[in-house]
């Protein structure tokens, strides 16, 4: 039954019920949770907040603390008595070696969640309508790879999935008034890129522009999470949350994680990258969380050293990306305005995103490298770290023509590898740092790309992407999480946990990329 429909009938005496509270694990379980994790009881620090109590938390920690110090006490035998491990299903069955994209076509329904009862839920947030999950320890839907997923789903034809996705995110809007990471009770202090506006964009097209209005108040809701607190901005406070104040009237936007502690998901690498940083923990466990919301986790973009976790920094910096994606965010509201009728608002939102592209063209353009950079809100200063950030102003079409020669010219010489577009220049070890390469970035880079008329090199960049990924299949019958496109018969590496196959974004733009580059 909804909770809404739960407490009215409490209120009127119907029912004699207490609204069950959600289950966030390293708040209930207090030091028994940070005994799991420090004593590193699971292998992969996620495995325990994905756990679903068998009793209620404060029954379990009461027989922690009873147990604990009595002779013969072990930790993980207490674990497994009182929690249910995080269900992963079969391996997808390979011994029958299918086409690719046949392969992908059977992987949309194995990576398919359907709702489950709250009770069955522990720390996973249920969702109304089923979803496509990315694949391995990944259990849950997660915010940006949907939009990316999404693009696969609808050249499979799958726009029941589509349109239930979508679906999904309004009402989590509409529940917390902004898009979780994931759908984890310990990812409810964050989000990531909004992509909201694109998925809302894809299926207007596949169905009609009315979709855009249907959407609107939760697009609206989504705007108001990515600029709270603007109007508290000043110039002796000139961030808060996500917010920055640049100048007399100009905000833009940073990566901002409303928690400061450890992540229930990483606990245990948070705290000993803390310890070694010899900074101030909160500020550490702060700027970890945020780099997370950015969706790359982790990366020399964030790192003040260029080399080190222990130095990340990413609410100082204002990210291009996100800057970008914001905009795409005021014009699709523009738009939906207008069809809404609602001229005045759709003025108000055509007006800001005027404002946002004048400043991302002037504050983040580096006349001297000739490429979109990351930079320090404090004081406008090029990060110098040279990313496949720098690309999202061509996928939003706000970067000036004149400006693209020199950005493919970049392309071809320093990201380009053999297969495909490397996402940083620097070598840290960190997953989204060379020579590793992801999904959505080819996809973003190839569209940005052809939307400035450099077709040849977009379509070259695809076929070495496609065919890296037609190649490790061949050999393993997976699909990655991420590619090594330097030396594309290595695995990528790097990150907090092994390499995942499944996989949700890959798969997608896998068959988007295979829909529009030419084959050779």
């Amino acid at each position: 039954m909804n909770c809404k429909l739960v407490l009215i009938s409490f209120l009127l005496g119907l029912l004699p019920v207490i609204l069950p509270a959600q289950y966030h694990p390293a708040d209930d379980l207090g030091d028994l949770f940070v005994d799991v994790q420090m004593h590193q009881v699971f292998e992969d620090s996620k495995t325990f907040p994905d756990c679903v109590p068998k009793s209620s938390p404060e029954e379990i920690l009461k027989a922690y603390h009873q147990q604990k110090d009595k002779a013969g006490f072990k930790l993980e035998q207490f674990v497994l008595e009182h929690f249910d491990l995080p269900h992963n299903p079969d391996s997808y069955d390979i011994k029958t070696k299918k086409p690719i994209k046949e392969h992908i076509t059977k992987l949309w329904d194995y990576l398919k969640r359907k709702p489950r009862p709250d009770d069955e839920s522990g720390s996973l947030i249920v969702l109304p309508n089923p979803y496509i999950v990315p694949g391995g320890r990944f259990r849950e839907v997660y915010y940006w790879d949907s939009y990316f997923t999404m693009l696969g789903l609808a050249v499979d034809g799958r726009v029941d999935i589509i349109r239930n996705m979508v679906d999904n995110f309004a009402w989590l809007i509409d529940e917390y008034d902004f898009i979780p990471n994931g759908n984890r009770t310990y990812y409810l202090s964050r989000s990531q890129p909004p992509f909201f506006a694109f998925m809302v964009e894809l299926l207007a097209r596949i169905e009609s522009e009315d979709v855009l209005v249907d959407y609107l108040p939760q697009m609206k809701k989504e705007y108001a999470f990515w600029m709270n607190d603007s109007d508290k901005l000043t110039p002796d406070k000139p961030a808060c949350q996500h917010v920055v104040l640049v100048s007399d009237t100009l905000i833009l936007n940073r990566y901002w994680d409303g928690k400061a502690n450890p992540r229930p998901e990483a606990y245990r690498e948070d705290v000993m990258a803390a310890r070694k940083s010899g900074r101030e923990n909160t500020q550490v466990y702060r700027n970890i969380r945020s780099a997370c919301e950015s969706g790359w986790d982790f990366s020399s973009r964030w790192l003040a050293d260029d080399e080190n976790l222990t130095t990340i920094e990413t609410t100082q910096i204002l990210p291009v990306d996100l800057n970008s994606l914001i905009y795409h965010l005021e014009k699709t509201l523009a738009k939906a305005s207008r069809l809404a009728g609602e001229t005045k608002q759709a003025a108000h939102y055509e007006a800001q995103a005027g404002h946002r592209k004048k400043a991302i063209n002037r504050i983040f353009w580096d006349e001297k490298t000739g490429f979109y950079q990351d930079v320090y809100w404090e004081n406008l200063r090029y990060t110098g770290d040279l990313s496949l950030a720098g690309t999202y102003p061509y996928f939003v079409e706000i970067a000036p023509k004149n400006y693209s020669e020199v950005m493919a010219t970049h392309l071809q010489s320093h990201f380009l590898k053999p297969g495909g577009m490397v996402t940083t220049l620097i070598t840290t070890g960190e997953q989204w740092d060379y020579p590793n390469a992801w999904a959505p970035l080819q996809w973003i880079s190839g569209a940005g790309l052809k939307k400035y008329g450099h077709h040849e090199l977009a379509n070259k960049a695809g076929h070495r992407w496609t065919t890296l990924i037609e190649g490790v299949y061949a050999r393993t019958g997976r699909l990655m999480e991420k590619y090594n496109v330097v030396d594309t018969t290595l695995k990528a590496g790097g990150g907090e946990y092994p390499t995942q196959d499944g996989f949700g974004w890959t798969n997608g733009i896998y068959l988007k990329i295979g829909q529009i580059t030419p084959r050779r």
